[in-house]
């Protein structure tokens, strides 16, 4: 098993690429190669960057893989909130309050991963 496979914030990152693509596949047809796209590779950069930056790298370097992997999800934010505003899923409100909340508590435990690797 390699470390990152071990670390809470790279399984939720996986869950969350989950309920992105499960977003994503709802999507108006129109919406699909570009919106859908760009949140779906914005969702895997997190846990890409989570994973790169675990293994042989100096604090700063994991630091700075770990900065990539939150820009990433602030990406799927904003695509979530273009959602919203264009009311895309609006039959589908459960889906998008339990994605922001997933968002928002994988952002979190990111930064506090962020700033332990940072201090050490």
């Amino acid at each position: 098993m390699y470390k990152f496979e071990r670390l809470e914030v790279y399984q939720l990152a996986l869950d969350y690429i989950d309920q992105v693509y499960a977003i994503a596949n709802k999507l108006p047809r129109h919406e699909a190669h570009n919106l859908g796209s760009q949140m779906t590779r914005a969702a895997t950069s997190i846990a890409l960057n989570i994973a790169e930056g675990s293994t042989g790298q100096s604090d700063p370097e994991q630091g700075r893989f770990l900065s990539m992997a939150i820009r990433s999800l602030l990406e799927t934010v904003a695509c979530g909130h273009i959602i919203q505003r264009r009311m895309y899923l609006k039959a589908d409100e459960q889906s998008l309050r339990k994605f922001d909340d997933s968002g928002q508590m994988l952002a979190r435990k990111l930064q506090a991963m962020r700033k332990a690797v940072i201090r050490s």
